[in-house]
């Protein structure tokens, strides 16, 4: 009677377990199969004869698991395991976990137990890609991963921004606009995850990487230098894309900072993101508001971390907010010989203006354009059209941000002076900006 008992709750399991079950004979010849593995495989052992590898339909997808099949039958092992990806006879896709386990008792079997782990691949795909394979680690396998709360960490930050996007984006249609952001961001993302760098948030056209966490990373703040130039080195190959599909070319500055930083789960016990805040993170973004295009400004205590690896064009000092001292900032162009930015050139190439035409010029507060307006004389252009030369009554100072009104909108800001001038950098220039240079330059 207890027998009866046992084999009637064995036969349960093996019916409504939701792992496919399956036994073959030494042979490989099907024995046994529950119904989860007819479901998912497509076969039963009451069918007919076959080996469990004949059952399984001969596609690229099932190489790996028709060879495993054959490989563990062959040589008898005790146990195999693997991951491997199943396309059944309608062209469904699984990501399958299958366990083969050889006995020798009940004249030489392999018991296999295959477990359907598509879901779960779907929804670890799903959080690498709404945050990053970092955070997406430290989420599933970390204790910390589901709590809140963080701890406090020397990191280095990273903050990215496409100079006269807000301009610029109120020309292009929301599909335009979401298709530019797409491209950039998928090849700058890949960038920075080569080069040990976290994405923790997107913010509108910009980004905040991490380095040194959530995995520790002594070098952090040479990994955060590499990447920022190597993300500009690829912003040429971003603007092909964009000047081939007739979408216009971006620019990107970029800031840098080390220091102290708290990261980990931020929110509520219901919603929660894996972040990085503080001073040094605030820091970081000042920075980077004081790049033009093509730039990638590091803060002295970065610079301290990295003692005669930096190559550097310039420096220049500004007062943090609440700070007692200058804080400087250095222009840098490489780090070793292996990481260069290669459009660097920090000397620009003067072409005098033919005709010293006078222009209304603004100056910004923030995103705000102040009402008054001052006459500006525009005396020499670059080769390239990216600065300008301008002579005018008002003083401008470093890192200003400036507006010229030619018909449109031109945007600028002022790199330094040359006696009484300034020069500035054009960093979002309206569709009417080349035929204003050329007349201005007798063209």
């Amino acid at each position: 009677m207890r027998s009866d008992v046992d084999r009637s709750y064995q036969e349960y399991i093996f019916n409504n377990i939701v792992d496919a079950i399956c036994v073959t004979n030494k042979q490989g010849v099907l024995l046994f199969t529950n119904p989860a593995a007819e479901k998912l495989l497509g076969i039963s052992a009451a069918d007919t004869e076959q080996r469990i590898w004949e059952a399984i339909p001969f596609v690229e997808t099932n190489d790996d698991l028709i060879q495993m099949f054959i490989d563990s039958i062959t040589s008898k092992e005790t146990l195999r395991q693997a991951f491997v990806d199943y396309e059944n006879p309608q062209h469904k896709r699984f990501k399958l976990r299958v366990c083969m386990m050889y006995t020798k008792e009940n004249n030489e079997q392999f018991v296999i137990i295959i477990s359907d782990l598509t879901e779960l691949a779907k929804v670890n795909s799903a959080l690498e890609r709404y945050t990053s394979p970092e955070i997406a680690n430290y989420v599933l396998h970390s204790e910390q991963g589901e709590m809140l709360g963080g701890d406090s960490r020397l990191v280095t930050t990273l903050m990215s921004d496409l100079r006269g996007f807000t301009a610029m984006s109120t020309k292009l249609t929301p599909n335009q606009l979401i298709t530019v952001l797409n491209k950039y961001f998928e090849k700058l993302v890949s960038v920075i995850e080569e080069n040990h760098g976290t994405v923790v948030g997107f913010q509108g056209d910009g980004m905040l990487v991490l380095f040194g966490a959530p995995e520790n990373d002594l070098d952090h703040a040479a990994h955060a230098v590499e990447c920022a130039i190597e993300m500009q080195n690829a912003m040429p190959a971003v603007n092909e894309v964009n000047l081939r599909e007739g979408m216009p070319e971006l620019e990107m500055g970029i800031g840098i900072n080390s220091g102290i930083a708290v990261v980990g789960n931020i929110g509520s016990s219901q919603r929660m993101s894996y972040g990085c805040i503080g001073e040094t993170v605030n820091l970081t973004g000042r920075v980077e508001a004081l790049t033009v295009g093509g730039q990638v400004f590091v803060t002295e205590h970065t610079a301290k971390l990295l003692p005669g690896k930096l190559v550097v064009a310039g420096e220049q000092s500004f007062m943090p907010k609440g700070a007692k001292e200058p804080l400087r900032i250095f222009n840098v162009e490489g780090i070793g010989d292996k990481y260069r930015l290669c459009t660097a050139d920090s000397v620009i190439h003067w072409e005098d203006a033919a005709v010293h035409g006078l222009v209304t010029l603004y100056t910004l507060k923030g995103k705000t354009v102040d009402d008054t307006g001052y006459p500006v004389k525009v005396l020499k252009f670059s080769k390239d059209r990216r600065y300008a030369l301008i002579s005018t009554q008002i003083k401008l100072h470093s890192s200003q941000n400036i507006m010229f009104d030619i018909g449109e909108d031109l945007y600028a800001k002022v790199m330094g002076h040359t006696g009484k001038d300034s020069i500035v950098c054009f960093t979002a220039r309206p569709d009417s900006f080349t035929a204003w240079v050329e007349k201005l330059m007798g063209k």
